[in-house]
């Protein structure tokens, strides 16, 4: 106790110096802690869009359906085996789904799409696509028709055909959009009114579609509208159908916006000749973290060894997207080893400094009968002090920072926007939370500070009397 007050008098003695350390530790901290939550952040976003609203953390499918997803490649649909998987533990959701490709077209307008047949209820349960049912969809005549100037203001008008042709599944949403030029609540109310969308998601027994966003963008199509679709069936069997339209979705996913089709499973079993026919199961988690998805895949594949079908994690059918994870990754600690680096010559130019100043203050110390270990451990303790302010101020600034973005992540507008949505990403930049990685910053830190202690040890166990008495 008698060690850790001299360190805290001795270090407000030079308060300047002080300040410059405690600072530099607090500013790396900072930094690091943000920079990497917005890393693990986007991380968890690309996941979420692409594996947990879509794929699925784990696939059960025909052994040969990830080499060749045909319909070739598909298996019979036991209504036990939903049941069975849920009895897994961590297993928390599972639909069936069969999945084919076909030419789409509405009036002279075709595109090449996914057809997803879906159980409705079993899919509410694992990504919900409902909650992405558009409500709003702003109408080009609403910046195009020049008999709007009473209603609109130039600039409204303007905002509008920026977004012209866009979905929201809501009216907060929408009114997002504005938020760099206010609008009057009457104006705003006249715009929800005119972009109002009727649809509806579909259901069991429902001999309609629903579409993605971008999708009917493209196709120029709208609810109520026919869907004509085209393809080839099981076993080469024609598949042609011509098929309402009663609601279009916006799904996260940008990729999936521009193609996608729901369809229930029945209609798209008996649109591609498949009849009680499925191309996989994907199952949802509660705990998706490397370790409980090695555990739960393993108790699938012993609980499923009597079917003959394979489990799939999403790791094995999105090599690709792991790979770019894993590449931004460590371009993000190489960038991290970068900012400790500056910040650790930072630090050890201030005890460099500090060492110097206080050569003669260390002699008199020795020479008056002080052991030089006990001055050893004074001055580290005086090191240890600054770090854990540094970092706990890091902390105090960061962690409310975190945990503001990772529940409101920041949507970018304009041409970022643009670029992340042709690159198949949503425009967001949300924060992970608070995990192993917060704690494993100020470790780094602090070890950074320890290290740079080894300068002053060196210098007091080596110190001539004398010499540095003469200072």
């Amino acid at each position: 106790m008698s060690y850790f007050k001299m360190a805290q008098r001795n270090l407000w003695r030079n308060k300047r110096r002080t300040a410059i350390t405690i600072s530099s530790i607090f500013f790396a901290v900072l930094f690091a802690v943000v920079m990497r939550s917005f890393q693990l952040g986007s991380y968890s976003l690309v996941i979420r869009n692409a594996i947990e609203q879509y794929y699925g953390y784990i696939r059960v499918q025909h052994p040969d359906f990830a080499d060749d997803p045909s319909l070739e490649n598909t298996f019979e649909f036991d209504q036990s085996l939903p049941e069975t998987i849920l009895r897994v533990p961590n297993v928390k959701a599972v639909t069936p789904r069969l999945e084919t490709f076909a030419l789409a077209s509405s009036g002279n307008i075709t595109k090449g799409v996914l057809v997803l047949g879906i159980n409705p209820e079993a899919e509410k349960q694992f990504s919900n696509p409902e909650q992405f049912i558009v409500r709003y969809t702003i109408p080009k005549m609403l910046a195009d028709s020049s008999g709007m100037e009473h209603i609109f203001t130039d600039e409204v008008k303007r905002i509008l055909g920026a977004h012209a042709g866009e979905s929201f599944p809501d009216s907060a949403k929408l009114a997002r959009i504005f938020d760099d030029q206010p609008v009057a609540a009457a104006q705003l109310n006249q715009i929800l009114n005119l972009s109002r969308v009727l649809g509806r998601f579909i259901t069991s027994n429902d001999s309609g579609v629903v579409i993605s966003s971008r999708l009917a963008n493209f196709l120029n199509i709208q609810v109520g509208d026919s869907l004509v679709m085209l393809s080839q069936g099981y076993q080469g069997a024609s598949a042609a159908g011509i098929y309402p339209v009663v609601g279009i979705v916006r799904i996260p996913n940008p990729e999936l916006d521009n193609r996608m089709v729901y369809m229930p499973l029945q209609l798209a079993q008996s649109f591609s000749n498949a009849h009680n026919l499925l191309s996989y199961m994907a199952v949802n988690l509660n705990d998706a973290a490397d370790d409980a998805l090695k555990v739960t895949t393993d108790s699938l594949r012993s609980t499923l060894a009597y079917t003959g079908l394979d489990i799939k994690t999403w790791q094995d059918l999105n090599r690709i997207l792991v790979q770019q994870i894993e590449s931004d990754n460590q371009s993000g600690k190489a960038f991290l080893f970068l900012l400790y680096f500056v910040v650790f010559f930072g630090i050890f130019g201030t005890v460099i400094m500090m060492v110097h100043e206080r050569m003669h203050e260390f002699g008199v110390l020795v020479a008056v009968g002080m052991q030089k270990i006990k001055l050893v451990t004074t001055v580290l303790l005086e090191m240890l002090i600054m770090a854990l302010i540094g970092v706990a101020l890091g902390y105090l600034v960061g962690l409310p920072v975190i945990h503001y973005y990772h529940v409101h992540p920041i949507r970018l507008t304009g041409e970022m926007a643009k670029m992340m949505m042709d690159m198949g990403f949503e425009p967001l930049m949300p924060m992970a939370p608070f995990d192993s990685y917060v704690l494993w910053q100020g470790v780094s830190v602090i070890f950074m500070v320890l290290l740079a202690c080894i300068y002053p040890a060196r210098k007091i166990l080596k110190l001539n009397t004398v010499t540095a008495i003469k200072r």
